[in-house]
């Protein structure tokens, strides 16, 4: 398993953008993104850095894996 690297929460918006997530809303310091085929909808807290536990689990919501997450990076 690769180790997660350590990224802001609008860097972890931009790869989920290249897998078809769009920016629905933001409400307060979380963005929420949607995609329709399959559906799927994410909150991305806008954070300078995210917790590995968090991204990990935005990653596994995207339907990815880590190896698939990072090669986006």
């Amino acid at each position: 398993m690769s180790t997660l690297p350590r990224i802001s929460g609008r860097d972890c918006v931009k790869v989920l953008l290249k897998v078809g997530f769009i920016i629905r809303r933001q409400q307060g310091s979380h963005i929420i993104l949607r995609r329709a085929e399959p559906f799927s909808q994410l909150v991305v807290p806008n954070h300078n850095e995210l917790d590995r536990g968090t991204l990990r689990a935005i990653i596994r919501q995207a339907e990815l894996t880590v190896e698939q997450f990072i090669k986006l990076m």
